[in-house]
C-alpha cells in the first residue's frame, strides 16, 4: 500500500493522477491536460507576435530601401552634372584630361568614403529579431517559474 497523505492511503500510482486539487476541485491529471493546452496557446501566440512584428519591420525596410534607391539615382545624375562642371573649370586651367583625372580621383575618394560609412551603419543595424515576442516569452517563463516555486511552498 502507498500512503499519499491527506488523501488517504491507496493502491497504485495511477490514483494518485486522480487526486483532486482543493481550490478548484479539478483533477491532477485535467490540470496537467490544461497546463499543455495552455502552453501550446501561449507558444502559438509567441509565434503570431513574432510573425507580425518581422512583417512590419519588413514594410518599413522595403520602403526604406525604395526611398534610398530613389535617392541614389537622383545623386548620381547631380553627379554626373558636377563632374562635367568640375572637369571644365579645371580644364581653363589645363589640360581637359588631366582635369577629368583629378576629378575622378576626387569621386573615388569619396565613394570609398560612402563605402565605409554605409559598412559602419550596416553594422550598427539591429538584426531583425522580435524583440516584444521574446521579451514577452522571458516575462512569461518568469511566471511560471514563480508559480512553481510558491506551489512548491
Amino acid at each position: 500500500m502507498t500512503n499519499f497523505g491527506e488523501y488517504g492511503t491507496h493502491r497504485g500510482a495511477a490514483v494518485a493522477a486522480t487526486t483532486y486539487n482543493r481550490t478548484d476541485g479539478r483533477s491532477t491529471s485535467q490540470l496537467i491536460r490544461d497546463l499543455s493546452e495552455q502552453s501550446t496557446r501561449l507558444i502559438r501566440q509567441k509565434i503570431a507576435l513574432a510573425r507580425a512584428e518581422l512583417t512590419e519591420r519588413g514594410a518599413q525596410a522595403r520602403f526604406g530601401v525604395g526611398l534610398f534607391g530613389g535617392a541614389g539615382v537622383l545623386s548620381l545624375y547631380g553627379l554626373g552634372a558636377l563632374t562635367a562642371a568640375g572637369i571644365l573649370l579645371l580644364s581653363t586651367a589645363m589640360t581637359a584630361w588631366i582635369s577629368a583625372v583629378i576629378v575622378a580621383g576626387g569621386l573615388l575618394v569619396a565613394a570609398g568614403a560612402a563605402a565605409l560609412m554605409g559598412k559602419t551603419q550596416l553594422t550598427r543595424a539591429v538584426p531583425p529579431v522580435p524583440g516584444a515576442a521574446i521579451e514577452t516569452a522571458k516575462q512569461d517563463l518568469e511566471t511560471i517559474h514563480a508559480s512553481i516555486r510558491e506551489g512548491r511552498s
